[in-house]
């Protein structure tokens, strides 16, 4: 039995130098779709043909490729959180809590890949 079941939606992130342009690069070469730039937080979020998968522009002034992070929905981010902590689980730093929008927690894999915990917070 798992410690945490991840929900039906999974967002991969990818740094760029430009999210406005990556999300038009992505829109006309591979059909995705928009779904909102958060300029204030650096931020931008499209659609991917597949469903449940999410792909996630974070702004970097040197983005470093191949360090994609797989970001994993979750309903209730402290209680997923809180079992892997006690399990041995390491994360990185706090959570992070964009008001409206989403909490976040950093973990890493036992090879120290980081992967990502997210709460959406949005439509509550």
């Amino acid at each position: 039995m798992s410690l945490v079941t991840p929900d039906d939606q999974i967002t991969l992130a990818l740094t760029v130098s430009d999210r406005h342009a990556s999300a038009t690069w992505y829109e006309e070469k591979l059909g995705f779709k928009l779904r909102f730039h958060g300029d204030e937080m650096g931020w931008s979020e499209m659609s991917t043909n597949t469903p449940g998968v999410v792909l996630g522009f974070g702004e970097h002034t040197k983005p470093e490729p191949g360090n994609c992070v797989p970001v994993f929905g979750v309903s209730d981010l402290d209680a997923a959180r809180e079992t892997l902590a006690a399990a041995g689980v390491n994360f990185d730093g706090e959570t992070q809590v964009i008001d409206g929008m989403v909490k976040l927690a950093t973990l890493y894999d036992p090879d120290n890949n980081a992967l990502m915990l997210a709460e959406r917070l949005s439509g509550r």
